[in-house]
């Protein structure tokens, strides 16, 4: 959302992300260097800087956590260490105290910039969730609710800024940017809480992400009036603005889709994560700076190429990646705009500042709830999704600081309208909680709703085939001969490619990491199949499906009966034992050659496989029983022959 187009300035706060302090972290000494490197700020600031990462590891670590415990946004942390790190708390003290001074490179543009690949990174896993054939499922909410909520709040709003004096252009400008919501608040919250996969929480990423797409043809229009406003229309060299957006979606789009697959390919064949991390940072950093070059938003660059690769084997892969950067990265984003609060200048005009931000929630809340129940969403789902979408998002900063910039408001007036904004977006999570409660009294029971989003991990339950070698695609034959869904993960990329090009749903990524298999939905996986010839891998597989779920059912290959009891002590709710399965075949077979009667034997292969599961210590399945059954078949008893499948 934050843009970096030409002709117009760099903005001056931080960039937005979303807190994941349990991940690992990118090393921020690359931060430091930046931040060190500066303009301003010489060898003698670098004490400052790495001070400065150690605060927001710190808050990272600490402060967030403490907030998450008690069920409360992690967004909040952030934003107040952003204050205390802002010119009011720390900026004020630094003035007794002079070390404190170090904390300057809050000003520093290298943390901003560093901190608008937040939002980047932001925009360019939702792209990862999308596929095109998504989008076109979602063409109602998105052109349709989000349309009309970005179309009538920008109309409201420029009327309402009109009616306050200012001037038709400066009241446009700011209705535009206040008609956006913001995405980096947004969805994290929606994601502490467990939201977005609800009714509400599909409609308002739908919201959204029309408002993310309007951003290039915004940035044109403000820059084209800020011309006009200074009689320097451009007229029609402002709309030709628009080719070279054009071109660079054109070369996002035509690029990705020959270039990104082998780029990932490459990166997965050499076995290597660092590489397949550094394609990762590659795809992010070069689109966005494609986008820029063409005009657009850096983020709307990364979320072509996440929609892009949304098509691909390695979205699920690509996700676990970059999820540590885009914690990290949003929550500096966070802090910096937290850091853009000045009480001094609140306490100048607190009446004006707190009206515009009360106002700015209320219309867009009022303009959004109808909308929404137009749309067929239920009065709960319709009250979540305006709550959320009223207040301002990242985006009104720069269009204001533009506007200010180009004389086109007073600079009073537009610091205000900017501190409006950020409180309306330190409002975001409580609004949200208070919009639960809410919707609970105004619908307290589920009504029928039209689904507009139908997410993959809301399909039906299937079951996971970790390994697509000989086992595993027999083993996925088998279940689509008896029309059980299932998706095969492996982590080779061209086993991965064969299983796709056989049509079935297959994933490249590593089975044995926690964060991949809740992206696999795991969490509603009806069982686990493991069939991978690695015995370390698959303890790892066995030990971190337990640990994610204990009342999953995990069948695993085991190499021999010492490596299926290690694998029923971690947790396996069946093993079989290569070599014992083989033998127990082969004897079968030999029994029935040689004529013993195929119940016998049968009831003797079972029995046999029962002396082994006791050995591991598991319950038998009375094969005493089975085995007196068949022989009074054979001496042509009445007997019923019970047969369980192994």
């Amino acid at each position: 959302m934050i843009s970096s187009a030409p002709g117009l300035p760099a903005p001056d706060f931080p960039a937005p992300d979303f807190p994941t302090p349990d991940l690992p972290a990118p090393d921020l000494s690359v931060v430091a260097m930046h931040v060190v490197q500066t303009p301003g700020h010489g060898a003698g600031d670098g004490n400052g800087a790495y001070l400065f990462i150690i605060v927001f590891l710190l808050a990272s670590a600490v402060i967030v956590p403490i907030f998450q415990r008690y069920k409360i946004s992690s967004v909040l942390g952030f934003l107040l260490v952003g204050v205390m790190l802002g010119p009011d708390v720390f900026g004020r003290i630094s003035s007794h105290m002079s070390w404190l001074d170090d904390f300057s490179v809050m000003q520093s543009s290298a943390v901003h910039q560093l901190a608008e690949l937040g939002v980047v990174f932001l925009l360019f896993s939702i792209g990862l969730e999308l596929t095109f054939e998504r989008l076109k499922s979602m063409r109602r909410l998105i052109f349709g609710l989000g349309g009309s909520q970005l179309v009538l709040s920008a109309i409201v709003l420029t009327c309402l800024f009109a009616t306050l004096g200012q001037s038709w252009t400066a009241a446009a400008m700011l209705g535009m940017a206040l008609a956006l919501s913001s995405t980096a608040v947004v969805i994290p919250v929606l994601a502490d809480r467990k939201a977005l996969r609800t009714t509400a929480g599909r409609s308002v990423f739908a919201v959204l992400l029309a408002q993310d797409l309007s951003v290039a043809p915004i940035l044109i229009t403000v820059t084209m009036l800020a011309g006009a406003a200074n009689g320097t229309s451009q007229g029609l060299s402002g709309l030709l603005a628009l080719i070279p957006a054009l071109i660079g979606m054109a070369i996002l789009v035509i690029g990705g889709r020959w270039l990104l697959r082998p780029l990932f390919n490459t990166a997965a064949v050499s076995n290597s994560r660092e590489l397949f991390m550094a394609a990762c940072l590659l795809v992010v950093v070069l689109s966005g700076q494609i986008s820029v070059m063409a005009g657009m938003s850096m983020a709307l660059g990364a979320f072509v190429a996440g929609v892009l690769l949304a098509e691909t084997e390695y979205r699920r892969e690509i996700e676990v990646m970059i999820e540590p950067f885009k914690g990290l990265l949003l929550g500096l984003f966070f802090v910096t705009v937290g850091a853009r609060l000045e009480f001094a200048t609140f306490l100048a005009s607190p009446g004006l500042v707190l009206g515009l931000a009360v106002g700015l929630i209320a219309i867009k809340a009022a303009l959004i709830y109808p909308l929404a129940r137009s749309f067929g969403l239920s009065p709960r789902s319709a009250v979540e999704t305006a709550a959320v979408l009223g207040p301002a998002g990242e985006f009104a900063f720069v269009i204001i600081d533009e506007a200010i910039g180009h004389r086109v408001m007073s600079a009073g007036f537009g610091q205000a309208v900017i501190l409006a904004a950020i409180l309306s977006m330190f409002s975001i999570p409580f609004l949200a909680a208070i919009a639960s409660r809410i919707g609970k009294q105004v619908q307290p029971q589920k009504t029928t709703e039209a689904p507009e989003i139908s997410p993959e991990a809301e399909a039906v339950a299937k079951v996971i085939v970790v390994g697509f070698g000989r086992v595993g695609a027999l083993v996925a034959d088998m279940l689509g001969q008896h029309s059980i869904p299932f998706t095969v993960v492996d982590f080779n990329p061209q086993v991965v490619q064969r299983a796709r090009a056989a049509g079935l749903e297959a994933w490249y990524g590593n089975a044995s990491v926690a964060d991949f298999l809740l992206r696999m939905g795991i969490e509603k996986a009806r069982a686990v199949v493991v069939t991978a010839s690695n015995p370390t891998f698959t303890d790892q597989c066995v030990k971190c499906i337990r640990s994610v779920r204990d009342d999953v059912h995990v069948i695993v290959r085991a190499r021999d009966a010492e490596h299926a009891q290690r694998l029923y002590q971690m947790g396996a709710t069946d093993a079989v034992p290569e070599t014992i399965e083989a033998s127990l075949q082969l004897a079968e077979n030999t029994l029935i050659d040689l004529g013993v009667p195929m119940g016998l034997v049968l009831a003797s292969v079972h029995e046999r496989r029962d002396v082994f599961r006791e050995m591991f210590g598991i319950r038998g399945t009375s094969s005493s029983e089975i085995l007196r059954a068949a022989q009074s078949r054979v001496a042509g008893k009445d007997a019923a022959v019970v047969e369980p499948a192994p």
